[in-house]
């Protein structure tokens, strides 16, 4: 067992965390905007666009527990993870831009294909690319303080990509499609958050440095990796966690889309956002309308207020929830333990969530207060998710004197993409329930539009709470994981395996 000082350096870190900032530029897009994507400018019934989620999730099935194991027995001079960050940067995204291309095909039963084709390939790549680099950032050190700066330090590049693509995405469409071209929008704004991707992974291969490798007798047995793996209650418990918190995230950030778009009074929404400087029916020189409007964020009408009123929210979002994880995640794992952290965290940011059901049309604060005390509530689960399946992984080498981190990570991944594939499939085939009719500008009927609201509070709720009980589980507690550390601390010193 490589015992290699487990300390890291900041650079380290901010290199390491520059890949999360990569794969949120994709993963953001995916959860807030694919559905809408399908449905409005693919122009898919819900119910499609669900089904297209759904083959991916099948093909994911196969997928990601094969890339664990391959990379659990990759052996380079780079080491088993760093590798495939690199290897698979310029792919994964090439496919990012094509899932999100419009080739202007009519036949809607050809468009849904070509959507399955281009979606499955992204989701592909994605295992390839972040099961590793996810993986990477379990062996970079054993000090439990070490491991969880790390994440925090990710997950404040990962808020900033949130930012970014919450926040910029429909307001830059609007500019770079000059009001017309919706499809030519989407492309150069995926384009250009795929360049920025692309260099940020080549950041990672060359920054990063693995520090924990597997026991030195350890021989490679596909079959006892996934018997260990499969047998651990705490990879279970962060299994069941992943899975619903993520079908969560995605249900809720797609359908907030539909709700601004259609329940929102634009009225109301333009006032609000004329408050607080981004409105405005005349054009100014003035530097600072200079740089909104670059991004789009300045609003000429109610009637647009949408792209800008959604983005500002998202913003909001990502801002609390990025001071949330500077401040408040660090402090409370410590103080706390992550499991009894995440447990009030996560049951807060259910009830924040169930809370969007009130708010009336034009009662634009009250759902910007929510989004802010819901997004304060979650920020400190954000970098504890991923250093919490690090200790599972810790913890199977504890207990079965193996070490598996890829098939550990894999496993969580496959959950993590599973929930974003059925999350959104879920919103589909709710719009499709309630009535939604695909197409953008489309007045909806007010069955449609409840059923968004509902999509929007009670049901993801519901969901997030399923990922509260999932913790109840988890065994790794704060005390646990101290004595658990400290003996695979000795047995890596005398490499008593």
């Amino acid at each position: 067992m490589n015992i290699l000082n487990q300390k890291v350096s900041m650079a380290e870190k901010v290199g390491y965390g520059l890949g999360d900032c990569s794969a949120n530029l994709v993963f953001q897009m995916m959860m807030i905007y694919q559905t809408k994507f399908y449905t409005d400018v693919f122009g898919l019934e819900g119910a499609i666009a669900g089904t297209v989620m759904l083959v991916a999730r099948i093909v994911d099935a196969f997928v990601d527990p094969t890339v664990g194991i391959i990379s659990d027995r990759t052996n380079t001079r780079w080491g088993k993870y760093r590798p495939w960050v690199l290897w698979t940067a310029l792919p994964f995204m090439v496919f990012y831009v094509l899932a999100f291309y419009n080739p202007g095909i009519e036949d809607k039963g050809l468009v849904a294909l070509y959507a399955t084709i281009s979606y499955t390939l992204l989701m592909t790549m994605y295992s390839f690319n972040n099961t590793p680099y996810s993986s990477l950032g379990g062996v970079m050190s054993a000090d439990i303080k070490e491991r969880t700066s790390i994440t925090s330090v990710r997950f404040v590049f990962s808020t900033i990509a949130q930012f970014v693509v919450q926040g910029l995405t429909l307001p830059l469409v609007s500019k770079f499609s000059d009001g017309a071209d919706k499809a030519h929008g989407w492309f150069c704004t995926i384009s250009l958050f795929a360049a920025v991707g692309l260099v940020f992974l080549l950041v990672v291969f060359f920054s990063t440095k693995e520090r924990i490798t597997p026991p030195a007798g350890q021989k490679n047995d596909t079959r006892q990796d996934i018997k260990d793996v499969l047998s651990s209650v705490p990879w279970k418990a962060m299994f069941v966690l992943t899975l619903f918190v993520f079908i969560t995230l995605a249900m809720w950030g797609s359908a907030m889309n539909y709700y601004f778009e259609n329940y929102v009074d634009p009225v109301a929404l333009y006032a609000f956002l004329d408050n607080i400087g981004l409105a405005s029916a005349e054009a100014s020189d003035s530097w600072g309308y200079t740089v909104l409007n670059a991004f789009g964020l300045i609003v000429s009408s109610p009637d647009k207020a949408y792209e800008v009123g959604f983005g500002v929210f998202n913003m909001l979002g990502a801002l609390v929830q990025f001071f949330g994880v500077i401040f408040l995640s660090e402090y409370l794992a410590a103080k706390y333990g992550k499991k009894r952290t995440f447990i009030v965290c996560l049951t807060l940011t259910a009830v924040f969530t169930a809370m969007f059901y009130f708010p009336a049309r034009d009662n634009i604060g009250l759902m910007f207060a929510l989004n802010f005390l819901k997004s304060l509530a979650y920020a400190p689960t954000v970098p504890l998710l991923w250093a919490m399946i690090a200790d599972v992984a810790d913890h199977s080498e504890y207990v079965h004197y193996r070490r598996a981190t890829g098939f550990v990570f894999a496993g969580v991944v496959f959950a993590l993409k599973a929930g974003l594939g059925v999350g959104g499939a879920i919103l589909g085939f709710l719009l499709s329930g309630f009535g939604y009719v695909s197409g953008a500008g489309v007045t909806q009927s007010e069955s449609a539009v409840n059923g968004i609201v509902i999509s929007s509070s009670i049901i993801p709720a519901a969901c997030f709470f399923v990922g509260v009980i999932a913790l109840f589980f988890y065994p790794i507690s704060k005390e646990y994981n101290e004595k658990m550390q400290a003996e695979l601390k000795i047995r890596r010193s005398r490499n008593d395996y």
